[in-house]
């Protein structure tokens, strides 16, 4: 069954931005919790990454799986200004971790990889090339995570 991924960026709405605490609402949790639910049941992982006031997220899966998540993503409330990054085929799952699951990172790692080179989700393997990948970026932010799971 192939695999199919979407990432994208979008603004955190109010109530579930930092409110200057430097915490993020406990909405957030509540969230992503459900979509975890929803996902599990879906056959999608993915990560959310949130810097305080921005997302960046990214989600792989079976395309009829993928389709219904990412159309949950899109009528969600809890963020405006949605940017669909990129959107295709993978040929494996490149963060089959969590059916979701929410990173803090500052404003500088997410937006270094929201603008890194998304084309086809590739990956090269390192982190700190000036060429590297939005994968790249993306799986560096995410494996120190797993491990300590």
């Amino acid at each position: 069954m192939p695999i199919r991924a979407v990432v994208y960026v979008s603004e955190a709405v109010a109530s579930v931005a930092d409110s200057g605490s430097g915490l993020p609402s406990p909405k957030l949790d509540d969230l992503v919790k459900d979509a975890a639910r929803f996902n599990r049941d879906a056959g999608v992982t993915g990560v959310l990454l949130f810097d305080g006031s921005r997302f960046l997220q990214y989600l792989e899966g079976p395309e009829d799986g993928l389709a219904v998540a990412y159309a949950r993503v899109l009528g969600a409330q809890s963020h405006v200004g949605v940017v669909e990054l990129q959107r295709g085929r993978v040929g494996q799952r490149r963060l089959p971790f969590w059916p979701m699951r929410w990173l803090p990172v500052d404003r500088l790692e997410l937006s270094s990889v929201a603008h890194s080179d998304w084309t086809r989700f590739n990956r090269r393997g390192d982190a700190d090339a000036m060429n590297a990948t939005a994968m790249d970026r993306l799986n560096a932010l995410v494996i120190p995570h797993v491990a300590a799971a």
